[in-house]
């Protein structure tokens, strides 16, 4: 018996071994992807060498005052941008503190049209889009950006994606985004998981066609898009309700462009239990509506998987592979902070990301339940949400 269950160990280390030196492989093609990727403004379309900016309405769907609201909503008031721009927050309580904060913007910014919609009407079980519904009755433009609360962006933000969106054949932007601590310890590893995990996994998914995104960080389309895939409705029930949209746009016809520039995220998480429901949601999220890539998705764990493979066959085996993995993980994460312009993260703080989401990873595939914003979900097999209950 233990004859076998030796064996057994060591084609386990073998198969830990060989997915580890599959992410170092996947780790260097990050970093050269990471090295051509230049930010820049999007171009106008071929025929129309004036640019051309169309009256913008953005959505800002709120939900409580997280640290940074302040900053990040003004973010969106300061834009350098010569067209029409109307900024609509919305909450569903009337006792949302978020409402506070609206109000110091619409005082400190008295010359711009900024319109807040307190509604508690339900249109279904996902409540973000419910919010935007009740925003939408007061959109007056017909491109319409929507973006989460915790995104900051530049002050040339509509201007690029209103110069991506007038390209032809393209149906909606959306843009890549890094992450930015907003305070503790936690909150800077959430950022490294943006930083060297989401931001890598979403470059070199592009580059070979494995992944098709549309992110919450920002979704831009005309009203008459919108209309084609039957309006925020058609995702009302959707617990990924940003990647469901971009697949209906492309199931239009419709191309969903990511310009070449980044927002950034804010991480705002107080403890390791806010981390990790979070990051659960997340992990959850992408198994459920793309289970092959997310299982594939194991090899970009490769310092784990080294570590793994050590301790079920031996020390001496492994080192070459374990410390590949830890020169690819450094390489990796310096040319990222490089072509990102990151700051903030501390250089051990890679191998320590890298732990956590392995184990975030394998937790995930137990159970088919999200916690969002205070609440328990649970998810059916269409990606739907089934019910929702209040938790601590």
């Amino acid at each position: 018996m233990s004859d076998f269950f030796g064996e057994a160990a060591d084609y386990a280390a073998m198969v830990c071994y060989a997915a580890a030196i599959l992410g170092c492989l996947y780790a260097l093609i990050a970093v050269w992807l990471a090295r051509g990727f230049v930010a820049s403004a999007a171009t106008p379309a071929e025929g129309n060498p004036q640019p051309c900016y169309p009256p913008v309405t953005i959505l800002k769907p709120l939900h409580g005052n997280e640290p940074g609201l302040f900053a990040n909503l003004a973010s969106f008031c300061v834009q350098d941008y010569p067209g029409p721009v109307q900024i609509v927050f919305g909450v569903q309580d009337s006792a949302d503190p978020a409402i506070g904060v609206v109000r110091r913007l619409i005082a400190d910014f008295p010359d711009l049209d900024l319109e807040l919609v307190v509604s508690s009407r339900r249109h279904g079980t996902n409540r973000k889009i419910s919010n935007l519904l009740n925003m939408m009755s007061v959109a007056r433009h017909d491109v319409i950006a929507l973006s989460d609360s915790d995104i900051i962006v530049g002050r040339d933000y509509l201007k690029n994606i209103t110069a991506a969106l007038d390209q032809p054949g393209v149906g909606l932007v959306t843009c890549l985004y890094r992450g930015a601590a907003a305070a503790n310890r936690w909150a800077r590893l959430g950022a490294a998981a943006i930083d060297f995990h989401f931001l890598p996994s979403v470059l070199v998914g592009i580059k070979f066609g494995l992944a098709k995104p549309c992110f919450g960080s920002t979704i831009a389309l005309t009203k008459n898009t919108l209309d084609l895939i039957g309006g925020f409705k058609s995702v009302v029930e959707h617990i990924a309700d940003d990647y469901a949209i971009g697949e209906l746009v492309r199931r239009a016809g419709l191309k969903v462009a990511i310009p070449s520039f980044t927002v950034t995220h804010v991480c705002t998480q107080q403890s390791g239990r806010d981390l990790f429901r979070n990051e659960m949601r997340w992990a959850r999220t992408i198994r459920f509506v793309d289970a092959f890539g997310f299982v594939g998705s194991a090899i970009t764990h490769a310092l784990p998987l080294a570590l793994l493979g050590t301790l079920l066959g031996g020390v001496t085996e492994a080192s070459v592979i374990v410390i590949a993995a830890l020169a690819c993980r450094f390489s990796l994460q310096m040319q990222f902070e490089r072509t990102f312009r990151l700051s903030g993260n501390l250089f051990w703080l890679g191998p320590l990301r890298d732990a956590f989401s392995f184990v975030v990873f394998f937790a995930s595939f137990f159970g088919r339940t999200v916690e969002w914003r205070g609440r328990r979900y649970a998810v059916r097999a269409d990606n739907t949400l089934v019910y929702a209950e209040a938790i601590e």
